[in-house]
């Protein structure tokens, strides 16, 4: 989390890193039960670093974005489809889950980063995603890369690195600050 921290931040980005594992005392993901138990209640962590944000003077709150990574990335989609605070989300190998349809109120524009050869959350959660945003005519941008895994490094993090800046920079930074 500390290279894009440091990344946006130095772009003059308002920069908080959530650690919503620490409201449930979790340490690892032993499985899905760990994660459908513990999901409303990092859920609830995250609308209230979003409302603890909202409420910092150097932040707009007119002017969030989440990003998040794996399983970051499945909570900070959920919380944008019912959290009209959130204008935009950066998603590394995530997804929006399933059951999200039945509770989404609305989403925001959305950047989707993903290999192709994951094998912890496939590449099939990012076209999910895709076929979401496309049938509620929602803005996206979407980068697969071919042979890459669960994790970037390299050539591909750099790549996402200037993804994410340039999306951000769209959705978030005003035209004449």
């Amino acid at each position: 989390m500390a290279d894009p921290a440091r990344l946006l931040a130095g772009q003059g980005y308002a920069v908080y890193v959530l650690h919503y594992f620490e409201r449930t005392g979790t340490t690892e993901i032993d499985g899905l039960q760990t994660i459908f138990r513990h999901f409303p209640a990092w859920m609830k962590t995250l609308w209230d670093a979003v409302s603890f944000v909202a409420r910092q003077p150097q932040v707009d709150p007119e002017r969030i974005g989440l990003l998040g990574f794996s399983l970051g990335a499945y909570l900070a989609l959920s919380a944008a489809s019912i959290d009209s605070r959130v204008q935009a989300v950066v998603e590394f190998f995530g997804g929006l889950p399933k059951e999200m349809k039945f509770f989404m109120r609305r989403l925001c524009p959305v950047l989707i980063l993903h290999g192709a050869e994951d094998k912890t959350v496939p590449v099939a959660e990012a076209y999910h995603l895709q076929q979401v945003l496309e049938k509620k005519q929602i803005p996206y941008e979407m980068q697969i890369y071919p042979g890459v895994g669960h994790g970037f490094s390299g050539e591909v993090w750099q790549d996402a690195g200037m993804r994410t800046s340039a999306f951000l920079n769209k959705y978030l930074v005003e035209e004449n600050p």
